[in-house]
């Protein structure tokens, strides 16, 4: 997370302030959810695994952490109003259904707040570096158990925002050199306010 937090900082700018809601997408230990807190924010977090919402709850009790997934009733399950951020970090490379993720959070965050995702990135340049050094079989190894099953470039997650709804879509690099980024990390807007 040390490598995202400055870009995800940066695509929120001065909407991380005291008091702001954050809903925390595949919060896993809930350490991103702790880190907001750490800035002021009142931090939510959910998550599939119940492993990781007792390591979370645990760990960090000023958060509330709860085993639900990103959908369309995600308030409605939650009996929360619509927050001010919405945040899922290395999350969308693992879904089946990335549309599903992508609605939920939608639905999570209020007219005018914003969304941050963040995925390993794979952008041309990357793509050409992993096959020039024989890398591919590792890279994007299909019998990693539990590991990615979708490989997305600025272009395809940037579509899958704005299908959803997002306006403002905007992205940044993290990690490593330029245009060999270990992931990146894109933002977009709810309209209204």
């Amino acid at each position: 997370m040390a490598y995202l937090t400055p870009a995800i900082g940066a695509l929120l700018g001065d909407r991380l302030a005291e008091g702001v809601r954050v809903l925390d997408v595949g919060c896993g230990n809930g350490w991103l959810v702790n880190w907001f807190i750490g800035h002021g924010a009142v931090g939510v977090g959910i998550d599939a695994s119940e492993q990781g919402i007792e390591q979370a709850r645990k760990a960090f009790p000023k958060g509330r952490f709860e085993r639900l997934l990103a959908d369309d009733r995600v308030l409605e399950n939650l009996g929360e109003e619509p927050f001010d951020i919405v945040v899922s970090t290395e999350v969308v490379e693992h879904l089946y259904d990335p549309r599903s993720w992508a609605r939920g959070c939608m639905a999570a965050v209020r007219g005018g707040g914003r969304f941050v995702c963040t995925t390993p990135y794979h952008g041309w340049m990357k793509n050409v570096a992993v096959a020039v050094m024989n890398k591919f079989d590792h890279h994007m190894n299909p019998l990693w158990d539990g590991g990615h099953i979708k490989f997305w470039s600025p272009s395809t997650l940037g579509t899958l925002l704005r299908e959803a709804g997002f306006v403002d879509v905007r992205w940044k690099g993290a990690g490593r050199l330029p245009l060999l980024w270990k992931s990146m990390v894109m933002s977009g807007d709810r309209p209204g306010s």
